[in-house]
């Protein structure tokens, strides 16, 4: 599997919003707000509280370390940390493991803290999305060395958000996958639910033959409004999305 450098958010900033960076261990946040809204003390209080996320997380890790290990749908242990229920609770409708969402998890966690400051939001966690605005926006999909890659975008409607926007990719990036899609991208009110989804759909794809069945899958689970698949120069959609071209 390839890896790719993180040189896609400079392409695909909005550019009526400021952008800060949160990085606390694993969790690499691009964040987007209002300029006006943007204070350096916003920027820390965000991070003191992904810190306090990541150190529950990381600790129920400790006591339930199958939590972290399992592929499949795992229950949690009574007094587990909301994130790692909303994970389990996730993972179970996409019939994944619960760390398939965990991506998803903190850009949600960190986009709905910081839609109480700014009404336009945009958390971007290794390709997944959590986006609020007061404007149409396009997210642009991309998808390695597909032909379609950088050259369409999804565009978002103010009254579809929030929304969580997330990407699985077999072909790039550095987390596991079983799929060879180059691109599963999900549209869910849960960003959650769509980053566990997106690693089901991937998962179902080892050929370009097999894009249409696993958008069907990914649309047909309850709590998602899109699905887009793409595999070299295959695409498939199903759902509640739009596609335009992508304009840099």
């Amino acid at each position: 599997m390839e890896y790719v450098e993180r040189r896609y958010r400079e392409e695909f900033r909005q550019e009526d919003l400021t952008y800060f960076q949160v990085v606390v261990r694993q969790t690499d946040l691009s964040i987007g707000i209002r300029r006006e809204r943007f204070s350096p003390e916003l920027a820390h209080w965000i991070k003191d509280m992904v810190w306090e996320q990541r150190v529950l997380l990381e600790s129920y890790i400790k006591i339930d370390p199958d939590f972290l290990r399992s592929f499949t749908p795992h229950e949690v242990k009574p007094g587990a940390p909301p994130l790692a229920v909303a994970m389990a609770d996730a993972a179970r409708v996409a019939g994944v493991g619960p760390m398939a969402a965990v991506a998803g998890a903190f850009a949600e966690y960190a986009g709905r803290e910081l839609s109480r400051r700014s009404k336009d939001v945009i958390v971007e966690n290794g390709g997944d999305i959590f986006l609020r605005s007061t404007r149409q926006r396009r997210i642009g999909v991309f998808a390695g060395k597909s032909a379609l890659s950088n050259r369409i975008a999804l565009e978002i409607r103010p009254e579809d958000t929030p929304l969580g926007i997330c990407t699985s990719s077999g072909t790039v990036g550095p987390s596991l996958s079983y799929g060879k899609a180059d691109a599963a991208v999900i549209l869910s009110a849960s960003a959650v639910l769509a980053d566990a989804v997106a690693t089901a759909a991937c998962n179902l794809v080892q050929g370009e033959e097999d894009i249409r069945t696993a958008v069907e899958f990914a649309a047909g689970i309850n709590g998602v409004s899109g699905a887009l698949i793409i595999k070299g120069d295959h695409l498939a959609a199903c759902g509640k999305l739009k596609l335009v071209p992508l304009r840099i």
